[in-house]
């Protein structure tokens, strides 16, 4: 039986934080996890969960407070799930995710001659997002509310400022807001499935500043849209296309499969240094293109590209890393699952007149061997897969094909622990990077090298 009891308040000292940013007090090795709590700090808490292995605290006092404790500035902070650490210095934010990667890599992983370099952080950490997703809802008052989720639920926080997405996207969101009560928009219900609009999804070129706004609703028939693509035009004229997205699934997807431009374009454009990337509502694109820049800028370097290098780019999406190298390879071949991701990035190669790329449609373990078979063969293969990691059938296929280098982007350092693991049957993991593509979040992104031994 544990020594400490549900509903108990106690003081102690925080000695570590968890890879959620919560503070960890111990009790002879057994660890109570306290949200907003940071190491150094002596609080009081009260236990609110007790298991096995661990227990969860509520933070009630903080009795000596850390220097890197900051006031958020956000007023929705304590109550919105989408930042959990503007109650930290931005510093300390960088610390503790390089913190997170010495831990998995060094410490757990046994990798301890890898070079983990600092976190590289945003000048000015706010206002970065280029695309939202906003959910729409009713409160108990029956007015349209727009926001972020509480965290761990799915209660909409209605919300009139949000400081990490694009300034505009949010006073396109307040007027869109306002229309849909005076307008008596059908709006969806998540529990009773019934209703119409379901989310706002809002996306900018950050450096042309191009704004897509688009309507998912569940059903075709959205009655107003006349009304607020003429107001929405008229207001805002950065806007360059309005879509409506129809998603009648009955799940937490965002976005179904079918679109209709409503008014403009099909896309917008951005680019990331000298590349231009066409975007369409679905694109995927990473949404702070300052950090993308840097986290792209870094994967060259670990690439150490002459000119003379074939370039693999698997998991390709729309191109933007393969065509971010391609000026200084000899040729990049890109792979992807997804096949309206490779007309994408076909578009894409067009537009910025890139005669030595080669995208293809596929699962990236068949598609690379057949580019083997045809005497293809990578000096440089690029791997940015989803959250889940690298498939092993893919590791094991790439160990086969036998690259020079493999430099590995991930956007989820746990998994990319365990895929380095598989490749150090033949590389040596040399140095890591990891970038701060979501200040304020727990999030992190990584960009790591591997050398054939």
């Amino acid at each position: 039986m544990n020594a400490i009891q549900k509903n108990e308040v106690i003081e102690g000292k925080v000695v570590d934080l968890t890879h959620e940013g919560h503070g960890v007090v111990k009790f002879d090795r057994y660890p109570v996890f306290v949200p907003n709590a940071l190491i150094n700090e002596v609080i009081e808490f009260k236990v609110i969960k007790v298991k096995k292995n661990f227990a969860i605290g509520k933070l009630i006092t903080i009795k000596e407070q850390s220097e890197s404790r900051v006031e958020p500035p956000c007023i929705y902070y304590y109550k919105c799930g989408g930042c959990q650490l503007q109650h930290m210095t931005y510093q300390a934010q960088l610390d503790m995710k390089k913190e997170q990667v010495i831990n998995l890599f060094q410490r757990k992983a046994g990798f301890k001659d890898v070079v983990i370099h600092d976190t590289v952080g945003m000048d000015n950490p706010w206002y970065y997002r280029n695309k939202s997703q906003i959910p729409v809802g009713k409160n108990n008052e029956h007015e349209v509310i727009t926001g972020f989720y509480r965290q761990r639920s799915h209660d909409i926080i209605d919300m009139d400022e949000c400081l990490i997405q694009d300034g505009l996207h949010q006073d396109v969101i307040n007027k869109v807001k306002a229309w849909f009560n005076e307008l008596n928009v059908s709006v969806y219900n998540e529990r009773q499935k019934q209703g119409l609009m379901r989310h706002v999804v809002i996306r900018t070129g950050h450096h042309s500043r191009e704004l897509m706004v688009i309507f998912v609703t569940n059903g075709k028939k959205f009655k107003q849209s006349d009304i607020i693509t003429d107001r929405l035009i008229a207001t805002f004229p950065e806007i360059v296309s309005i879509k409506q997205n129809i998603n009648t699934t009955h799940s937490n997807v965002i976005m179904g499969n079918d679109s209709y431009t409503l008014y403009g374009k099909d896309e917008i454009e951005d680019t990331l240094s000298d590349v231009t990337f066409k975007i369409n509502d679905q694109s995927f694109y990473q949404i702070n293109s300052i950090q993308t820049e840097k986290l792209y800028q870094r994967a060259i370097e670990y690439a150490e590209l002459q000119g003379e290098e074939v370039v693999l780019d698997t998991y390709c999406g729309i191109g933007t890393i393969g065509l971010y190298m391609a000026p200084k390879a000899k040729h990049v071949y890109g792979v992807e699952v997804v096949p309206e991701a490779i007309k994408d990035a076909q578009l894409n190669a067009t537009i910025n007149q890139f005669e030595n790329t080669t995208f293809v449609c596929g699962k990236a373990e068949e598609v690379i061997l057949k580019w083997e078979s045809e005497g293809i063969k990578p000096d440089v293969v690029m791997v940015d897969p989803p959250r889940k990691g690298c498939d092993e059938t893919f590791l094991e296929t790439l160990l086969e094909l036998k690259p020079k280098k493999i430099v590995y982007i991930s956007c989820n350092p746990s998994t990319q622990q365990r895929d380095a693991q598989l490749l150090a049957q033949h590389y040596k993991l040399t140095q890591i990077t990891p970038v701060d593509m979501f200040p304020h979040t727990t999030h992190v992104e990584t960009v790591a090298q591997f050398e054939r031994l």
